[in-house]
């Protein structure tokens, strides 16, 4: 029982709004001495000394779990693919991409619609990182949309939408994440992630086209747009080549997923200088950037690991796993319930909490039932997806509001968003009932 009110506690207090890593960490602390008390009271007078030596004991292998994990290869590819990111986004490869895949699909209904999610997809291939997708995006192409008569919730739920494919496309945080709370290889993950992720931007694509026919004033062509195919040619194919060489090496077995991260960090510098954008400023923004985001996550990551062997201690772990392995129809059950569970946090936690703190409760249910862990990883990917767009907390809608111009109102922002997590719903529905047409 104690380890199930520590959770209701922390979820309580990231709801009010305590930082994530001290709200684990002091969780953990707070629980692991009331444990540690109730532990030693079954047998009868409770002695501090006995008590502080319990409750030291339960911590004891911290200090091995924290080098465990600053030592953690996976992790480090974290910081280069942000660092990457930052570098593409602030060398101005967002604007020259948006300006030349508008032109050439302008005259089509929703083709500036179509244009966002397509750079939004070559953008996720080529950093994976959310924050500046959305924000690149929503600087240059929004009010292109608004100007050209585009009806505003179409407009912002494009943007946030395309934004978040980072999310799943590799090389996506959130797969090397889940790689690593898996323990399996991130290569993997990024080769089962392609399959999904063309679906879902496909089923973007049609949605937009679909909605654009039907009611013709929603997303109106561009007929005197100019075609320049040589500008095109010279906006696309550096983002490719760079493409190809991150996500390329990976699924050749020529490198790892940290040393392609490396090669994309490079590549970014060199695209910068191709550009004629690189400079120290924007070096040293980029490295700040990756700095804080790192260290957000290890910081997250470590107090996650003390709230999780409090949480062993109390033995609420087994409990939970008795009762998901005891369901009737297990496996399914279990798949829908885990997926119900965690697109409700994403209303209100991050990915990364929900990543290190939740999922690591599940998996030794899912490994009893026996349920592929490539598989359920991708579907867990691809619900954490969801949580940037959901309202109220999503990510996404925060990014853009933060950029949008003031006619756009958050409530815009809500209603845009909804036809696309619909749709990255169904998409999931089909993973799980399908499978093996997502090729599993």
């Amino acid at each position: 029982m104690t380890g199930l009110i520590m959770f209701v506690a922390a979820f309580f207090m990231l709801l009010i709004g305590f930082d994530v890593a001290f709200t684990f960490g002091a969780v953990a602390l707070i629980f692991g001495a009331i444990a540690s008390y109730f532990e030693l009271a079954q047998d009868g007078v409770v002695h501090f000394a006995d008590w502080s030596a319990e409750f030291l004991s339960m911590f004891s292998m911290m200090p091995f779990r924290i080098y465990a994990i600053i030592g953690n290869k996976i992790l480090i590819a974290i910081p280069l693919f942000i660092f990457m990111g930052v570098v593409l986004e602030k060398s101005g490869i967002a604007a020259r991409l948006l300006e030349s895949m508008g032109t050439l699909f302008g005259k089509v209904r929703g083709g500036l619609a179509v244009s966002t999610i397509i750079i939004g997809t070559m953008l996720a291939a080529s950093t994976g990182v959310v924050g500046a997708s959305v924000v690149a995006m929503g600087v240059i192409a929004l009010p292109v949309m608004l100007k050209h008569g585009y009806n505003k919730g179409i407009a912002t739920g494009t943007i946030c939408a395309s934004g978040t494919l980072g999310q799943i496309i590799p090389p996506s945080i959130v797969l090397i994440i889940l790689a690593d709370v898996f323990n399996e290889p991130v290569g993997d993950l990024f080769k089962a992630a392609v399959i999904p992720s063309v679906v879902l931007v496909g089923a973007y694509i049609v949605y937009i086209l679909v909605i654009a026919n039907i009611k013709k004033d929603i997303a109106p062509a561009m007929p005197s747009v100019k075609i320049n195919f040589k500008e095109i040619f010279i906006a696309l194919i550096p983002p490719l080549v760079l493409i190809v060489l991150v996500l390329g090496s990976i699924f050749a077995g020529i490198a790892t997923a940290t040393e392609s991260a490396s090669v994309g960090a490079v590549g970014a510098l060199v695209l910068a200088f191709f550009y004629r954008s690189l400079s120290f400023k924007l070096v040293e923004e980029a490295s700040l950037d990756a700095v804080k985001i790192t260290a957000m996550v290890f910081a997250i990551l470590i107090g996650a690991t003390a709230f999780s062997m409090v949480f062993t201690y109390s033995g609420a772990d087994e409990i939970i796993e008795n009762f998901l392995t005891s369901l009737p129809h297990a496996q399914m059950l279990f798949i829908f319930l885990v997926m119900a569970i965690i697109f409700f946090l994403g209303f209100f936690i991050d990915f990364i909490e929900i990543s290190y703190i939740v999922i690591p409760i599940l998996l030794p249910a899912a490994s009893d039932l026996g349920i592929n862990p490539i598989w359920f990883a991708i579907l867990i990917a691809m619900n954490l997806q969801s949580s940037f767009l959901t309202p109220p907390f999503g990510f996404s809608l925060f990014y853009l509001r933060g950029v949008a111009p003031k006619e756009v109102t958050t409530i815009d922002i809500y209603k845009g968003v909804i036809p696309f997590i619909l749709i990255q719903m169904s998409v999931l529905a089909g993973m799980v009932f399908f499978p093996h047409i997502f090729g599993f």
